[in-house]
């Protein structure tokens, strides 16, 4: 399990000019908002957006949501002032910052560097405000085992579908468990061997509730913790997804008792529970199940 205690079975997206849409996020049911100054941002509207974003995290309640912003990336001339803007102003109302764009290491180092000296000066705990890395172009997935493992602030990796396909020049993005499993798996089994979380790339046909609940299904079986969404109405269907059901948690509760008590009495590593063989490796599946309703606060 991710060492994270977080849950972000939803990362929900909005503008970060506009505040009424970010007051519709805040009041939605996403475990993470992310009030964008990237790609949801026109050019013209970056450096204006940048106090949007300020005036929504001083204002508005998100209630136990994690609360996060994206910046524009550090390659560009807005970064900088994006980072040192909101978290001068409102580093306090932040649990992360997520970076779009990230290529190689020094890129989560940079962004590390600049919290650190933010947090200095104005007098916020160092290192409480986590980084989310999105990997979303051939040259990030092939540095992704370093990223994963540079900073003690990652929390999660993030896969960047439509970013990450133009940039291999993909045709399109429509078989996406296809065309993408190898780089969906490769960065989710850095994420796993880094202690952090994975969360999947956006539906982005967000009317079409079947795809998006098709997508996060295949997305939970393959192993991710949860997935970016654009649309309140996808967040339902995501949140359903990578919850276990009452069914599997009883089931699961069930399977690590009943391995625990023939450990104990019996010394048997290897147990039969509903006609399947149950050895420690199978634990691990159930583990993850009652972890993630736990942090989901289903079980105490």
């Amino acid at each position: 399990m991710s060492s994270q205690s977080a849950v972000r079975r939803t990362e929900l997206t909005c503008p970060g000019h506009s505040l009424p849409m970010m007051a519709k996020a805040a009041a939605s049911a996403a475990d993470e908002v992310i009030l964008d100054l990237e790609d949801a941002c026109a050019v013209s509207q970056k450096v204006a957006a940048r106090q949007t974003v300020i005036e929504a995290l001083r204002t508005l309640d998100f209630g136990a949501k994690t609360v996060a912003f994206r910046p524009n990336g550090v390659h560009t001339p807005f970064h900088y002032r994006d980072v040192i803007e909101v978290v001068e102003a409102a580093g306090q109302c932040l649990d992360a910052v997520v970076l779009p764009k990230v290529e190689r290491a020094e890129d989560v180092l940079f962004a590390d560097r600049l919290l650190t000296q933010i947090e200095h000066n104005m007098g916020l705990p160092a290192g409480r405000i986590r980084l989310e890395a999105l990997i979303e172009s051939a040259r990030a997935l092939a540095d992704v085992e370093r990223i994963a493992a540079c900073s003690p602030r990652l929390a999660s990796l993030i896969f960047g579908l439509a970013d990450y396909a133009g940039d291999i020049g993909a045709r399109s993005t429509d078989d996406q468990w296809t065309t993408f499993a190898y780089p969906k798996h490769k960065m989710l089994v850095a994420a796993r061997a880094a202690g952090l979380a994975a969360i999947d790339n956006v539906t982005f046909a967000f009317r079409d509730d079947e795809a998006c609940r098709r997508d996060a299904d295949n997305a939970a079986r393959m192993g991710f913790d949860g997935k970016w969404v654009i649309h309140p109405r996808q967040i339902p269907i995501v949140n359903a997804a990578f919850t276990p059901t009452p069914a599997e948690i009883e089931r699961a509760s069930r399977i690590i008792e009943a391995y625990e008590r023939a450990d104990r009495e019996e010394g048997r590593g290897a147990i039969v529970v509903d006609d399947e063989m149950i050895d420690a490796a199978s634990l691990r599946v159930e583990a993850k199940k009652l972890a993630v309703a736990r942090r989901a606060g289903l079980i105490v």
